[in-house]
């Protein structure tokens, strides 16, 4: 479903990307990103803080976003061990001002591709957060995206709530931050990856209200 963006969100909106990892802000939504530049964005990333490389060119291709942000450094190792639950929303409070937004976008629960225990882990602990008011935000966006179980690169699902194709010139651009600043290889699966339809599973409080309301009439049954 490609529906208009909501009127709310117009001129001067607050918005934030929580991610795990630095470039997944800009493989996952940097083009829409980049159609708002008059939107007040803030990045958080929690991990990489303390890798010298990785955290230099997070806060570059922020200046791309003309964004602010912050890291944290969660474990990252090849083996994904789990991290607790409130471990991660622990993480995303220290690091993510606490002021009222009108739109946060994350990652999606069940992660962009086959799989990335971090994406899932971000994606949970943000529902978790904004479910009980300790994030205030009137949306939460996930990132929707699919590589069919291995099948393919992830690609926008086509049935996402929300999605926006980006013009050739915005698409080169995020391209860019990718290959440029994040300095990853045409040949990487960053690059080939970097989708030209982005797309969004979207929540609001009213319809967060409905679901509450829903819940607690069926308890009282």
């Amino acid at each position: 479903m490609n529906r208009n963006l909501p009127a709310e969100l117009g001129t001067g909106t607050r918005a934030a990307v929580v991610v795990a990892h630095p470039d997944d802000e800009t493989l996952w939504c940097g083009g829409f990103m980049l159609m708002h530049p008059e939107w007040r964005w803030t990045v958080v990333s929690l991990c990489r803080a303390k890798d010298p490389d990785r955290s230099a060119r997070f806060y570059r291709a922020l200046r791309r976003y003309g964004a602010v942000g912050n890291m944290a450094d969660l474990d990252d190792g090849p083996e994904q061990d789990p991290l607790p639950g409130p471990a991660v929303e622990s993480t995303i409070l220290s690091i993510l001002p606490r002021v009222p937004y009108d739109l946060l976008l994350t990652h999606s629960r069940d992660g962009e591709y086959t799989r990335h225990r971090r994406h899932e882990e971000v994606g949970k602990a943000m529902g978790v957060l904004w479910r009980m008011r300790r994030l205030q935000a009137d949306a939460l966006w996930s990132f929707a995206y699919s590589d069919g179980d291995h099948c393919h690169l992830p690609k926008a699902i086509e049935d996402a709530d929300f999605t926006c194709e980006l013009p050739e010139d915005l698409w080169r651009r995020k391209r860019e931050i990718i290959t440029g600043v994040y300095g990853f290889s045409e040949d990487s699966f960053e690059a080939r990856t970097t989708p030209r339809v982005e797309a969004f599973s979207c929540r609001d409080l009213r319809s967060l209200r409905s679901a509450e309301d829903s819940e607690t009439k069926e308890r009282a049954k």
